[in-house]
């Protein structure tokens, strides 16, 4: 059998949209640049990702949760450096008014956008922070920003986790939501965009090992994305060397091998006692902390990152389980080949026809397995079109009721990936299920 991976992204969108996963925001009004809305499908797959990620971060020892609110006191984003700091050089051409980043292009060929030859205006720093007024009356008082980042309301709230949870280092917080970018140059579906979601922990450690530390959250991180069903071979770490950040003393990505090239899907980035330093400055608080273990010495700790982007790791799925089963033929199967943790859709209940004496036993299977996992109950089209469909959306197991049902009280259960059939009784199907999930 002949298989075709993902080679234009196009494809990827087409699909989502024809099947529920991503639609364009706004789209009724002609849509909203580089915002998208995750379907009844895609918000599955997305809390998937997420409840995985939380299990793998929270479900230990050392690491605590929290839920940061969206805004904060604006004196959190000049002590991180974003006020002064958080911006991208950017050119617009004389002709067309097309934007650029201006170190993302060559400022001396032509405009890819019209093919103007000389026409970019000189860089300019543009500040990515979302800016919006809080209170009833628009004066610079009230100016509050969209947080370009979650992990500044981790930092913030260092003490009371620290103390409520009675927490000794090394320990880390974690948290999972939105964030908010004015990016110049956002694309490539949901790779960049101007509202997106993170996951992102902060571990604190003592000053001097958060090298060590360092190395264990890169295996433990690139151990995860493995998990998810992502292919090893399409993933590979970038060390940024001396261009770091300026809170860094050392970073690293994971980056995945999208259909537009290599691209980074999560940082690991050692942040020094940048964040919490600033903080206890500007605010005046103590954030220090006390080492019982080593002589009541007291120190701010230092902080090694791991930040994920939940839609780009999203998308990284999504193209890794794409593929095309003899391609151009009549027997041309488009698959998403999720593995079952993460499949929207668990389960497939199929009766034969929509005749009653049918459904009323898919019916009761429905309700059963329902209890268990997401299921789907597909009654339109020819049973081999419905299997096409729960194909392209990546069900792992379509189960059938049919006449013979009937008679022998067993139905029939197809695997996506091998299109194998096994007749399996009723009373046995729950526990088959469980047995081929294991979860």
């Amino acid at each position: 059998m002949s298989e075709k991976k993902l080679e234009n992204m196009q494809d990827l969108v087409s699909l989502c949209k024809r099947r529920g996963f991503i639609f364009q925001s706004s789209e009724i009004y002609g849509g909203l640049g580089s915002c998208w809305d995750y379907g009844p499908l895609g918000i599955e797959l997305k809390n998937n990702v997420k409840n995985s990620w939380w299990k793998a971060m929270t479900y230990r020892e050392d690491i605590e949760g929290v839920d940061a609110s969206i805004l904060m006191h604006p004196l959190v984003w000049k002590a991180s450096g974003h006020v002064d700091g958080f911006s991208d050089p950017m050119v617009d051409c004389k002709e067309c008014n097309a934007r650029f980043r201006a170190d993302k292009i060559d400022l001396s060929a032509p405009c890819e956008n019209c093919g103007a030859k000389e026409s970019f205006t000189e860089p300019r720093e543009f500040n990515l922070m979302f800016e919006t007024t809080m209170g009833p009356v628009k004066d610079s008082g009230s100016t509050v920003y969209l947080r370009p980042e979650t992990a500044q309301g981790i930092f913030t709230n260092f003490l009371n986790v620290q103390s409520t949870m009675r927490k000794k280092l090394p320990f880390g917080i974690a948290q999972i939501g939105k964030a908010f970018r004015n990016e110049i140059t956002p694309g490539n579906f949901i790779f960049r965009t101007r509202e997106f979601e993170q996951m992102e922990m902060q571990y604190f450690v003592k000053p001097g090992t958060q090298k060590e530390f360092m190395e264990k959250w890169k295996e433990i991180r690139w151990q995860w994305h493995l998990d998810q069903g992502l292919d090893e071979k399409k993933l590979r770490f970038h060390d940024h060397g001396d261009d770091l950040a300026h809170y860094a003393d050392a970073a690293f990505d994971i980056e995945y091998e999208f259909p537009i090239g290599w691209d980074e899907m999560e940082g690991i980035h050692s942040r020094t006692d940048f964040d919490l330093g600033n903080h206890a400055e500007l605010s005046g608080k103590n954030l220090n902390y006390v080492d019982q273990m080593d002589g009541n010495k007291k120190y701010i700790p230092y902080v090694v990152e791991t930040s994920v982007g939940c839609d780009r790791h999203i998308l990284a799925l999504l193209c890794d389980a794409y593929r095309v089963e003899n391609a151009g033929t009549k027997e041309e199967r488009v698959v998403l080949g999720f593995i079952p943790k993460m499949a929207p859709i668990k389960v497939a209940i199929m009766p034969l026809m929509k005749k009653p004496d049918l459904e009323e036993p898919a019916r009761k299977l429905m309700d059963e397995l329902s209890q268990l996992y997401k299921c789907e109950y597909d009654v339109s089209g020819s049973i081999g079109k419905r299997y096409r469909r729960q194909d392209e959306i990546g069900t792992p197991y379509c189960i059938t009721v049919d006449y013979d049902t009937l008679e022998d009280k067993a139905v029939t259960i197809r695997d996506r990936d091998t299109m194998n059939q096994e007749r399996i009784p009723l009373e046995n199907v729950r526990t088959y299920i469980l047995n081929k999930f294991g979860f």
